[in-house]
């Protein structure tokens, strides 16, 4: 971990299914993602973190050792209240086809049209 720029491939697992952005998803499931930054983790205080945890906010986690940033609680992404807006700092955009060298994030757009 460490603010350095990272571009390399890491793995997700998904934490939360009922948001417009993994309704076509499995809870566990892990994909692979790509990831391309330098400053970005996410960090927040320990009241926001129970918020998270408690309301089911968190969308996908860092999996199997890859947070490549130090990112509090491995957290990958998040959702607001309503589920209809995430952030997140992987890159699902550049993995959605065979093309990219796998389509693991294909899922995450398939449920967006789905919504």
């Amino acid at each position: 971990s460490g603010l350095k720029f990272v571009c390399r491939e890491v793995k997700l697992k998904v934490e939360n299914t009922r948001t417009f952005f993994t309704n076509r998803m499995k809870q566990g499931d892990v994909v692979r993602c790509p990831i391309a930054h330098g400053e970005g983790n996410y960090i927040c205080d320990t009241e926001t973190l129970k918020a998270l945890e408690d309301n089911n906010r968190i969308v996908f986690r860092y999996a199997e050792g890859t947070n490549p940033n130090g990112a509090v609680n491995d957290i990958a992404g998040i959702v607001n209240e309503a589920g209809n807006v995430i952030g997140m700092m992987p890159h699902p955009e550049n993995m959605i086809e065979p093309l990219h060298g796998n389509s693991d994030c294909r899922p995450l757009f398939e449920s967006l049209l789905a919504a």
